[in-house]
């Protein structure tokens, strides 16, 4: 934790430099609150994706992990991209690798490969869709029904996704982000408890989603009211719902922005230990210092992305 002067110093400079080195800076919703406060967009990695692909500035600094700084190069060839950190990494685009998507596809030849967009470029590369959470649900309707699916890697959305369309077809890779799923039923109903008349919002990825969809599904949802939404979802029901009291059960870094963007409201994690050590390796020091030297730079090998430029672009023709 730096001093208010520093940390006001650093983002005065942060903003300057932006401005010298025609920058544009996107910033994930998981990014601590002095980052997110001085980005030019703070969203999701649908909407960093469509914003990297919309900007003029010659520099784009993805605040985020390392995959989300490879889809904006991707989608930005001749522009330069930076990212503070380069090892800050992705457990779910670690879940699988390469070789073991190309074994999958060859196990079900004539399938469709939709990539969750946590995945790596070569990852990318090998799929016909590329989705978010804010659009999976479009992209698979947009499928003709009698295609074999290979859904990666994250086995939680998968599975919502399958059940809540029916998609019987649909095979699931068995991925995980560590952080939301390691959220619990018991540890949210135990807070939605303390918080009499509060809303519960669940990210699709959380280990806990399968329990809710099942229970929706079979009229048996709890008390409160619950809804399983994206995080630009949850973003949007915040500001429309009625509640005051809302529990958001994905990475609390989103409370940050909930709260200076929805005023009258009270947010609470359903997990205060939902943190994700990698979003947190952007730092306004290492921000300042990668707009300094214009460093490191993100580089994708032309071959792998304009494969996987297909897979996007399918992704960015199907928004929301």
């Amino acid at each position: 934790m730096i001093a208010s002067a520093e940390k006001e110093r650093l983002q005065r400079e942060v903003r300057r430099l932006a401005r010298e080195r025609d920058a544009v800076i996107l910033a994930h919703n998981y990014q601590i609150g002095d980052v997110q406060d001085v980005a030019d967009f703070v969203g999701d990695s649908l909407g960093l994706a469509i914003e990297a692909r919309k900007t003029s500035a010659s520099t784009i600094v993805l605040c985020g992990v390392y995959f989300m700084a490879e889809t904006a190069k991707i989608l930005n060839p001749g522009r330069r991209v930076i990212i503070p950190d380069v090892t800050a990494g992705c457990s779910l685009a670690d879940s699988i690798s390469v070789e073991e998507l190309r074994a999958w596809k060859r196990r079900h030849p004539g399938a469709l490969v939709v990539s969750y967009v946590n995945t790596t470029a070569a990852v990318k590369a090998e799929s016909d869709y590329c989705v978010t959470s804010g659009n999976a649900e479009g992209v698979i309707r947009s499928i003709p029904e009698d295609r074999e699916i290979l859904f990666l890697p994250d086995l939680f959305l998968g599975s919502w996704l399958k059940q809540r369309l029916g998609r019987r077809n649909m095979l699931l890779w068995t991925g995980e982000c560590h952080v939301h799923a390691a959220i619990r039923p018991e540890e949210i109903e135990a807070r939605v408890a303390a918080e009499r008349g509060a809303e519960l919002l669940i990210h699709p990825e959380c280990g806990c989603t399968s329990r809710y969809v099942w229970a929706e599904a079979n009229g048996m949802m709890p008390s409160a009211t619950v809804r399983i939404l994206s995080t630009e979802g949850i973003v949007r029901h915040a500001k429309d719902t009625a509640a005051r009291t809302i529990v958001v059960a994905t990475e609390t870094g989103i409370l940050h922005r909930l709260t200076r963007e929805v005023t009258g409201k009270r947010f609470v994690a359903a997990d205060d230990t939902a943190v994700c050590r990698f979003m947190k390796q952007i730092t306004l020091e290492n921000l300042h210092a990668s707009l300094r030297h214009l460093e490191p730079e993100v580089t994708v090998p032309a071959d792998i992305a304009d494969k996987a430029r297909l897979a996007i672009d399918r992704m960015l023709n199907i928004q929301r």
